[in-house]
């Protein structure tokens, strides 16, 4: 029987990776990267030569078969995501329950994501938090928010630059304008910032702001 390992890749920088991540991708049969070109731009960097097969969204379904062939066969896989934990508000969760249910083991390795340095940074209590990701865009967004609004703990949510300030909106209407919140954008990057305020604050902010690039991790206060 084969073996699945999850491999964390940088976020931002480089460096981020770690040695035994390189290892385990110049060791194993092949790799399931989210992007290819991601994928090949980091294995080329690191000096990796393995076959690569995209494993995304679109066709984690379709190809979870063949994929669990090839490990019931006793082959290696690493899964990469384009940045980040594979699995974590990406591709990953369908393959390691797969692999689970056919006796297949799945070592997941430490590394990079971007939900803890955003906690960390933001100032908030850390001992207890809740991770949402990516809220619904649409069905279920309001109820998702009215039910997080009353969350005790320290809340961290994803989100992409363009639906950024109508996230802020709802939050400043959702859990009011006067709610802490710690906004970090680039993490591991060049150009990584965070700015600490109020909801209110936070929109004053972002909406000078000519363009707004890069992932963002928006950390709020729990409530009282």
């Amino acid at each position: 029987m084969g073996k699945l390992f999850i491999v964390p890749t940088p976020i931002g920088n480089m460096g981020d990776m770690t040695c035994r991540a390189v290892e385990v991708l110049k060791s194993v049969d092949f790799v399931l990267a989210e992007d290819t070109r991601t994928g090949g731009n980091l294995m080329r960097h690191f000096g990796v030569s393995k076959p690569m097969f995209a494993h995304h969204k679109f066709n984690e379904h379709k190809s979870l078969r063949s994929i669990i062939d090839k490990l019931t066969a006793g082959q290696t896989a690493a899964l990469i995501s384009e940045a980040g934990t594979p699995a974590v508000s990406d591709p990953g969760f369908l393959i390691v329950r797969e692999c689970i249910a056919n006796d297949i083991e799945v070592d997941c390795l430490p590394g990079a994501t971007a939900l803890i340095p955003a906690l960390v940074n933001s100032g908030f209590p850390t001992d207890r938090f809740c991770f949402e990701g990516f809220l619904p865009p649409k069905k279920g967004r309001q109820t998702r928010l009215t039910e997080l609004a009353a969350e005790k703990r320290t809340i961290i949510l994803y989100e992409s630059p363009h639906k950024f300030l109508k996230t802020l909106q709802d939050i400043n209407t959702y859990f009011g304008a006067d709610r802490k919140l710690s906004v970090s954008r680039e993490i591991s990057k060049i150009y990584e910032e965070t700015f600490r305020g109020s909801a209110r604050e936070q929109i004053e902010e972002w909406t000078k702001r000519p363009k707004i690039k890069g992932e963002i991790v928006i950390v709020i206060a729990g409530g009282v």
